[in-house]
């Protein structure tokens, strides 16, 4: 290990900021919390979503590692025991100093604190808990707080840290226990899926005992998520999103990211990958994600083990109407809200709306534009009282070159090879916060 030492805590930042840009965040606090008149700061349930990265990783959290010294050797991580990197620890002290001064200075809305393994997972999980009790107790900082769970930690410092943080999440790292096992040696599937039942039940619990108690503090308020890295070892999207879907039905999880593999390490046993990062991939099981948590759909109408992997060039909801056209053209007027749920270019919002507005009046094309449905993906599927917007074969081949028209169908950034990872000390994350770099070495001065 390349252990620096007499790091200011600026270096300390810059180090361990750069350390946890590969760990996804949150895309919303998720819990409501008001001030209370004596401590700093309160959490709002739509806050968070402010500063974004190119592939789309929000950056408004301050973001850290308490450590990016670690005693694993997972191949695919830049902080394993193996790399020759800086290394730093925070205090936490320092972590607290830094939370309350970022957060004072309206530059962020609250915290997410992860960490490499220091010495043990035990002594690790008791550092972050102290963090994270002086946060709350000592600085009484009522902000949002998202903290990584250590597995293998003592069951009672994660509980004890649950009563404290708003978010927990415990990393899948990778989508099979074959693939753990490869890459991860010191890492197996029941040390990752213990915690996260203790979490869940905890907040189970909790939340019975909350509605018969209400001054009982309450567990992980906010829920928790977790983390799959996608491209590193060969599992098809279908198993990817079978794991997701049975961790949403088992775990009652928040939250599954998927974050495309970044070869930072350059191990031998790592995929190359000449065309970066599979951010495309990345971007569609994302969109699959959203349709198996709000738009009812189930992995297998998806994805078969025939036909494991997403096309590429259409959306997952435009790639299962294309296979399912004896499902339309739907209805407006008639269709019941799930059936409109299905229907490309229609979302959950503009569902509800349709649901709504048509009990008043019959709806045409141009309501709908209104209600926000996109028309140029939808208007293949439906009728407005029987008739189609313009005169359209329902087949397969002459619906897909048209979608394919359709930008949209591929983000900007990704078909312009727009990849970049964010560091808190980018000059583009540091403009979005409303700080420049000459102000860095002064920030905790007040």
């Amino acid at each position: 290990m390349n252990i620096a030492e007499n790091l200011s805590l600026m270096d300390k930042l810059n180090i361990l900021s750069d350390a946890a840009k590969y760990d996804v965040a949150c895309t919303s606090s998720g819990i409501d919390r008001g001030g209370n008149g004596k401590g700093m700061g309160n959490t709002c349930a739509p806050g968070i979503c402010h500063t974004f990265s190119a592939d789309g990783r929000c950056v408004s959290l301050l973001k850290i590692l308490f450590t990016n010294e670690c005693i694993f050797h997972c191949a695919y991580c830049q902080n394993n025991c193996s790399n020759d990197v800086p290394r730093a620890s925070f205090t936490p002290d320092e972590v607290c100093t830094l939370t309350m001064e970022f957060y004072r200075r309206n530059y962020i809305e609250g915290l997410f604190l992860s960490s490499g393994i220091l010495i043990s997972p035990n002594y690790t999980m008791d550092l972050i808990y102290q963090t994270v009790y002086k946060l709350r107790n000592l600085h009484h900082f009522n902000g949002y707080i998202h903290v990584k769970a250590i597995p293998g930690a003592d069951p009672v410092l994660i509980q004890k840290t649950g009563f404290l943080a708003d978010r927990m999440s415990i990393n899948m790292e990778l989508p099979t226990a074959d693939s753990l096992r490869k890459l991860a040696p010191n890492k197996s599937r029941k040390t990752i899926l213990k915690p996260m039942r203790l979490i869940q039940s905890g907040i189970t619990e909790n939340q019975y005992e909350v509605a018969l108690y209400r001054q009982t503090p309450r567990f992980v308020p906010a829920g928790q998520s977790t983390q799959m890295i996608i491209g590193a070892t060969p599992e098809t999207d279908y198993q990817v999103m079978k794991v997701a879907e049975g961790l949403y039905q088992n775990f009652e999880l928040k939250r599954v990211f998927y974050s495309a593999f970044v070869n930072v390490s350059g191990n031998s046993l790592l995929p190359a990958l000449p065309q970066g990062p599979p951010l495309l991939r990345e971007h569609r099981l994302y969109q699959a994600d959203w349709l198996l948590r709000y738009y009812d759909f189930q992995v297998d109408e998806l994805l078969s083990e025939s036909r494991p992997d997403f096309n590429v060039f259409l959306d997952p909801k435009c790639d299962w109407a294309l296979r399912h056209l004896e499902c339309f053209p739907v209805e407006i007027n008639l269709a019941d809200y799930r059936t409109l749920l299905r229907v490309p270019g229609i979302g959950a919002k503009s569902a509800g709306r349709i649901v709504k507005a048509r009990r008043m009046n019959r709806l045409d094309f141009s309501d709908l534009k209104k209600i926000g449905v996109v028309l140029k993906r939808a208007l293949y599927f439906i009728t407005c009282s029987g008739k189609m917007m313009y005169n359209t074969k329902l087949d397969e081949n002459y619906i897909c070159e048209n979608l394919m028209r359709d930008k949209t169908q591929i983000p900007p950034d990704i078909r312009n090879n727009g990849y970049q990872q964010l560091s808190l000390f980018d000059s583009g994350c540091l403009a979005d916060f409303g700080v420049n770099a000459n102000q860095c070495d002064s920030l905790l001065i007040s």
